[in-house]
């Protein structure tokens, strides 16, 4: 647990600094977007702001633990870490708040806990300990064990049903085996495959022949290739957040001025379209310096990756760098319309407790790989 004074000019400054902005940012938006709504419910217009600075307390402290501990001792409770998060994602779908249609959410008390996001570091855990030896990225019996590791989380997921963040644990199984050394031909013709089954799922959901995707996610899937086909029903959030990402110009609208957002056009204003509020109050500028912002978070956690100690702590930056790429890839994919919605959180901006602890948590992760490297990084 003792760190080396010599390490801790190893923390890397601008990944910190750029977190801290997306959560400034975050805060600010948390505020305008949710304002008009809490006010006309008469609580105060701190409500979410509050709770989000709460979380950012706790994660911040669960980080700093996080990085107290040097990363090599957590491969003997990496097990531990992914049998907890299973049995905690089979306690959601059994004794889980059930909101929206989803039963994702387990209450302790006054604490209210999403175990998903939790089984995406543990997944992270697990995947890094197994890839550890190149052997087991480059055999059948390697792949296996990762795929089924990916895929009971993952399936526990579907059942809630939240599709976006089982899409993630894809993303995550695929850079976790590619940073393991897989074989280029193997890793493709696995995706190829993927890919195929994906369609075929959709299609024989699509006939009524197997119920594993919902009809409303089907619909999800289908309108965003047109969601003026369905413009007032299933359409509508796409097409609101197309109009306020568009109304916001190059400069944007200012503070609580997003015309979408404020008087309730946008859906989901302060989670599933958070960036949509961005680009509306703060303009082409303002989406552009949030981007850049992740872009900074994503390129150093890659390059600490690249300069760890060892390939454990390569394959645990990248698996917990590779989190914030697809949360941001799909989130504002959704936002613009090039992407289905799946209701995934943008990490330090969209309101919610547990995305910010555990986008924090990962955070931790990184900076831990970056504090005890051996390599010179610049």
């Amino acid at each position: 647990m003792n760190i080396p004074r010599r390490y801790w000019r190893n923390l890397d400054w601008p990944l910190i600094l750029a977190v801290l902005c997306l959560i400034a940012v975050g805060m600010v938006v948390i505020y305008s977007a949710s304002y008009s709504q809490l006010v006309a419910a008469g609580l105060s217009p701190f409500y979410y702001v509050g709770r989000q600075a709460l979380a950012f307390g706790l994660g911040t402290l669960l980080a700093v633990v996080v990085i107290l501990f040097d990363y090599r001792a957590w491969k003997r409770w990496s097990k531990l870490a992914y049998l907890g998060t299973v049995l905690l994602l089979v306690g959601v779908l059994v004794f889980g708040n059930r909101i929206f249609g989803s039963q994702r959410w387990m209450r302790f008390g006054p604490l209210s806990l999403q175990p998903s996001e939790l089984a995406k570091v543990a997944l992270v855990l697990a995947l890094a300990k197994l890839f550890e030896k190149e052997e087991n990225a480059q055999t059948l019996r390697g792949v296996l064990q990762a795929a089924l590791l990916t895929v009971i989380p993952m399936g526990l997921i579907l059942i809630q049903p939240d599709l976006g963040t089982a899409v993630i644990f894809v993303g995550l199984f695929f850079t976790m085996w590619y940073v393991g050394n897989a074989p280029l031909k193997s890793l493709l013709l696995t995706a190829l495959i993927l890919i195929l089954a994906a369609v075929l799922v959709i299609v024989a959901s699509l006939q009524g022949w197997v119920s594993i995707i919902k009809p409303y996610q089907l619909t999800r899937i289908l309108v965003f290739l047109d969601p003026y086909a369905d413009r007032d029903g299933a359409g509508w959030n796409v097409i609101q957040s197309i109009i306020a990402i568009g109304s916001g110009g190059f400069f944007g609208k200012g503070i609580l001025g997003g015309t979408q957002s404020s008087l309730h056009f946008l859906p989901a204003n302060h989670t599933d379209f958070v960036f949509s509020v961005i680009a509306e109050e703060f303009g082409f500028l303002g989406a552009l310096f949030v981007l850049g912002l992740f872009v900074v978070l994503i390129w150093r956690g890659l390059h600490i990756a690249a300069v760890a100690k060892d390939t454990y702590g390569t394959l645990l930056a990248a698996g917990a760098t590779s989190i914030f790429f697809f949360h941001l890839i799909i989130n504002v994919g959704m936002a613009l319309g090039m992407m289905p919605v799946t209701g995934l959180p943008l990490p330090f901006i969209t309101a919610g407790g547990s995305t910010m602890i555990i986008s924090l948590i990962a955070v931790g992760i990184i900076l831990n790989v970056g504090l005890r490297r051996s390599k010179i990084m610049f």
